[in-house]
């Protein structure tokens, strides 16, 4: 008797398949360590900030220098979103890498707000929260789209009683959207870094296009964990 073997295309298959989850392995690294050097760049930056009454003043005691670095922030999102695969890769990332950094500077005020121990505690609940979610979303083979529109129809319903609580002032819509920020962004890691597994272009490893793609979802993840440790902290935050 002579030993069996797979047929030629099982273990072309098989090959494939390890070539994918390869891939896509060292791809979701790249993807981590690009978002983590964008949250330490915000967060070496908030420090700098909070740390001096020159630029404290300068940025919080003028409200157009303020709302005008919150206004450069979402047109570097937008701006992000529209040319990320027209530009280089190096371009791609100086625009990450600044949108960080400008996050860190408006992100100044929670360390007026609140304490800073209460702060380092809530980035690490935030830090196991999204690395559990995370995980879950990489390794689940249930496909997440669902969950993924049910948390987009939340973000809209959080961006618009975030906005006419801005009027009303009511506590009752604080908390509420408060939980209802977690529970959505909680669950937008988890479909988002599903997605971002799945827009890795299998065979582009070390290219230009790798690199973009990889910067892509790292903006993702990145805007994922501020909001969540954000709508933590107003949980967990020990004000002033």
């Amino acid at each position: 008797m002579t030993p069996y073997s797979a047929p030629p295309y099982q273990s072309s298959t098989a090959s494939y398949q390890e070539q994918v989850a390869r891939e896509q392995a060292t791809f979701m690294r790249k993807v981590y360590a690009i978002m983590a050097g964008g949250l330490a760049a915000t967060a070496v930056t908030s420090l700098a900030v909070a740390s001096s009454e020159t630029a404290i003043r300068f940025v919080f005691g003028n409200p157009f220098v303020f709302y005008g670095l919150l206004i450069a922030e979402l047109a570097m999102v937008f701006t992000f979103s529209m040319i990320a695969r027209k530009v280089s890769s190096i371009a791609a990332g100086l625009l990450f890498f600044t949108y960080a950094i400008t996050n860190g500077v408006t992100l100044a005020c929670i360390f007026l707000i609140y304490t800073r121990s209460s702060i380092a505690s809530t980035f690490f609940v935030s830090s196991g929260t999204f690395g559990a979610m995370s995980a879950y979303g990489y390794l689940t083979k249930r496909d997440l789209s669902g969950l993924g529109s049910f948390a987009m129809m939340g973000l809209i319903g959080l961006i618009i009683a975030s906005v006419v609580n801005l009027v009303l002032g009511s506590e009752m819509i604080y908390w509420l959207t408060t939980f209802v920020g977690v529970i959505v962004f909680v669950s937008l890691t988890a479909y988002d870094t599903q997605k971002i597994k799945a827009l890795n272009v299998i065979g582009n490893e070390g290219t230009d296009e790798d690199r973009k793609e990889a910067i892509y979802g790292a903006l993702i993840l990145y805007l994922d964990f501020i909001n969540l440790f954000l709508y933590l902290l107003r949980l967990f935050g020990r004000r002033r």
